[in-house]
């Protein structure tokens, strides 16, 4: 389905412009950037819709790392790696779902969403 964007308006088929269908309603807003650095491990909480409670990770610390061996360690995180999302993120430290972060037992990939889910769950590469 084609959003039609204030000022990016499509043709019709005979040349004619395309009017927006409505505004966009406030209900489909979408939330701010939570940016879950590294630091002392802080959780925030948010009122969703419908009175559920999403819990945040505002700092992460240490990270939920699956080994080769299916065991499940629970390792400090030192720094980001490489981040396929956005190569800016990697210089602030930001974890993201994807990113390639480094710690006390090796390089580990993000599968879980810091942002979303209020943890840090990794795989290790």
């Amino acid at each position: 389905m084609k959003q039609y964007h204030e000022g990016k308006l499509t043709k019709k088929n005979t040349g004619g412009k395309k009017r927006k269908f409505r505004d966009k309603k406030l209900c489909h807003v979408g939330g701010e950037f939570s940016e879950t650095k590294i630091g002392k491990e802080e959780r925030r909480k948010k009122r969703m819709r419908g009175g559920k409670i999403k819990y945040y990770l505002k700092y992460a610390e240490y990270a939920n790392v699956v080994m080769k061996d299916n065991t499940i360690k629970r390792a400090r995180i030192l720094s980001v790696v490489e981040s396929p999302n956005n190569r800016e993120y990697k210089r602030m430290n930001i974890i993201t779902k994807g990113v390639i972060i480094e710690t006390e037992v090796g390089k580990a990939r993000v599968t879980s969403r810091p942002g979303q889910d209020g943890v840090v769950n990794a795989v290790l590469l």
